[in-house]
């Protein structure tokens, strides 16, 4: 009878494993929800059914402007992504950039889009900060991800010299993120 009980208990264990979805919201290395990094743009609509799709064609495929793809929650104007495919105007393409506009949208660590820049340099190890006319680009490789920080967020003394390097010891902790990006290669 204690067998019994004991084989009962594990097959219910793997059988609930088995039913488990996905979250929709999770951000991995190679996966943001249901799209993944090989996802191709014809096939969009299966990783967001419960959402709205739309696409803005920038302009000629020639000239090398993206077509970015919006991912609004269905029934509402709520954005929660913004997608750039590696082709432009290419429905066999592959989604190259994911511009995360949603705070649900989160990494297994709690990182989204309404973090500091202390929740980004706690959690994962920054591989480079580069020096733009407004904003700072910190990157992290080991998930794929890169943040813009405003450069008014920065101390006075560090926000005009574009050839100055700027170190992640220099930028304040509180510092919040202006946008949060995927970029799959």
């Amino acid at each position: 009878m204690r067998t019994v009980f004991l084989n009962l208990s594990v097959l219910i264990f793997i059988l609930s494993g088995c039913n488990s979805k996905p979250d929709p919201y999770a951000i991995k290395k190679q996966s943001i929800g249901l799209l993944t990094d090989s996802t191709l743009v014809k096939d969009l609509e299966l990783s967001f059914l419960n959402d709205s799709i739309t696409q803005f064609i920038g302009g000629d495929e020639f000239l090398g402007k993206s077509n970015i793809i919006k991912v609004y929650e269905k029934g509402t104007e709520k954005l929660l992504l913004e997608l750039s495919p590696k082709e432009a105007l290419d429905s066999l393409s592959t989604i190259q950039n994911v511009r995360v506009m949603d705070p649900r949208f989160k990494t297994i660590k709690g990182l989204n889009k309404n973090a500091t820049f202390q929740i980004i340099s706690s959690q994962y190890r920054v591989s480079s900060i580069q020096n733009t006319l407004r904003n700072l680009i910190v990157s992290v490789d080991e998930m794929n991800l890169y943040f813009t920080i405003e450069k008014t967020e920065l101390p006075e003394n560090l926000r005009y010299d574009l050839r100055k390097k700027i170190e992640a010891v220099s930028i304040p902790p509180k510092a919040k993120i202006k946008d949060f990006y995927i970029q799959w290669y």
